[in-house]
């Protein structure tokens, strides 16, 4: 078969037996073979970088690879754990199994917190940025990529998810202006009047609730870390916790902002309105129309 034939093979092979995820929706027959098509050259690349680029020619040994891989792949190992890559608002980022891989449904938050922390640079010329539950670093280091005026530092309990961040920093060429830390939110800068001042909080936090999190997908439960999306009782456990604490590590007039589930929205808007500490609250919708960031502005 020529080289048409045998991704045509292989597309009909997926066919069979695809059950792709909703919180992937990039994730299609035909891009997860591309992708992996890339990989089995030795190139590794996220779904974006494999859209629209040229299919090399594969050699026997790279399209028996090309079959173990696909193998791998319909057994439930995510596809960014095959290539090691993710992209994250436009930026080629590291993944693996130590954190949550980033949704495309963040890049919400990421976006307004970019628009929001520009908005702040034009007044402050530099701002500090805490990015609370960092897992790999991906919002941490998207908001340094994209603005240099801002240090941003990266919290999470999971020393195994900070590494990985460590290492993205490193792949990145942030590590002079994004520093990770292992910690328990913002316990983790009591005490620390410098960084603990700051001109804006994110946190993508667990948010489905611990019986949810056992209904989950097999490609979930088994390959990302359950810390990563167990958020107690109700799935809201560490929301209540930045909203209570988020003020007392800001300065005057800053932003705390953070990802919530879908049906969260509203009862999580009103306890942000309802603290003392804030004066202005925003929200941004998903396609849906459904809450999915809040932003509280603290009082001057």
């Amino acid at each position: 078969m020529d080289q048409v034939d045998i991704y045509f093979h292989y597309l009909s092979r997926l066919k069979n037996s695809w059950n792709g995820l909703a919180d992937k929706p990039l994730e299609t027959l035909e891009t997860t073979l591309r992708t992996l098509w890339f990989l089995a050259k030795g190139d590794r690349r996220s779904i974006e970088r494999s859209l629209f680029a040229e299919l090399p020619d594969l050699v026997e040994a790279e399209l028996e690879l090309l079959d173990h891989l696909l193998q791998k792949r319909l057994s439930g190992i995510p596809l960014a754990h095959l290539t090691g890559r993710q992209n994250f608002i436009g930026i080629e980022m590291l993944v693996g199994p130590e954190a949550m891989i980033p949704r495309k449904e963040t890049e919400l938050l990421g976006y307004a917190a970019l628009t929001r922390l520009r908005q702040m640079i034009q007044k402050r010329n530099s701002v500090r940025v805490i990015d609370l539950c960092t897992g790999g670093g991906n919002l941490a280091l998207a908001l340094a990529q994209y603005e240099r005026n801002c240090e941003v530092y990266g919290a999470d309990i999971s020393g195994e998810a900070i590494e990985l961040a460590q290492r993205n920093a490193h792949f990145l060429g942030l590590e002079d202006r994004v520093r990770f830390l292992v910690g328990d939110l913002l316990e983790t800068f009591e005490g620390d009047d410098e960084i603990g001042k700051a001109d804006m909080i994110i946190c993508n936090p667990p948010y489905i609730s611990t019986s949810k999190v056992n209904e989950m997908a097999e490609e979930i439960s088994n390959h990302e870390p359950t810390d990563a999306f167990d958020g107690g009782a109700f799935g809201i456990s560490i929301l209540m916790r930045v909203i209570k604490d988020g003020p007392n590590y800001l300065k005057p007039s800053s932003w705390l902002g953070f990802e919530v589930g879908v049906g969260q929205g509203d009862s999580m808007k009103r306890r942000v309105d309802r603290h003392e500490l804030f004066e202005l609250v925003q929200v941004e919708t998903d396609e849906q129309d459904q809450i999915r960031v809040i932003f509280g502005l603290t009082k001057n």
